[in-house]
């Protein structure tokens, strides 16, 4: 959408642009030259609202995937999408998707998962265009350490989306030797030289929690 009301703003200020040059020419090369940028702008919205269709088409609505014990797991929506762009080698790294409901559901929250041998795909929402995230590794066993609101590790805390952290906000990014991914109320970070996985909720560095 930002693109097609991108297309659509520069056209129209092309034709502001042909009518300040119009009132310089006589009625009949004025007439012309609105209708020419008219035709213009009609063409470019069609044109972007055609692109538009087109991306949104291309995001399949579900996706089979063989899981454990010769079980065929479904993804829908944005995880199906996310299943979809993912490379070979992050699905290879991922691995077969877990059964059973708890490894795969929607929560009250709204939340949407399923989880990997290797990781998990999991979104806000199961909204069309929805973004949906990995997370796996050390981060994401950082992620699942049960912890209170604050952030630090307890027994009887929270983890995962439902724990302070929230969902994540983007996808595992790599910077040298750092590794890091965001979530909605911090951030987890994996030195893969030194082993150290640092957990920051709310602006606030809280122990990882992991041995």
């Amino acid at each position: 959408m930002r693109k097609l009301a991108k297309s659509t703003t520069a056209v129209i200020v092309g034709l502001s642009a042909v009518g300040l040059i119009a009132s310089g020419c006589t009625k009949d090369d004025a007439k012309d030259a609105a209708n020419a940028a008219s035709n213009a702008v009609s063409s470019a919205v069609a044109g972007a609202e055609s692109a538009a269709g087109q991306m949104t088409a291309t995001a399949p609505s579900e996706v089979k995937v063989p899981g454990e014990r010769g079980m065929e797991v479904t993804l829908s929506g944005p995880l199906a999408a996310k299943y979809a762009s993912a490379t070979e080698a992050q699905k290879k790294d991922l691995g077969m998707p877990l059964t059973g409901d708890h490894n795969g559901e929607k929560r009250e929250s709204g939340v949407v998962f399923q989880q990997f041998q290797g990781g998990v795909i999991i979104a806000k929402n199961d909204d069309p265009g929805t973004p949906a995230y990995i997370v796996w590794g050390k981060i994401r066993d950082a992620w699942n350490v049960d912890r209170n609101a604050e952030g630090v590790p307890a027994t009887d805390g929270k983890n995962g989306s439902a724990g302070p952290l929230g969902v994540a906000t983007s996808d595992e990014t790599t910077n040298g030797d750092m590794k890091e991914s965001t979530f909605e109320h911090g951030k987890i970070t994996y030195d893969t030289k030194t082993h150290k996985v640092a957990v920051t909720v709310n602006g606030k560095e809280v122990e990882s929690g992991l041995k």
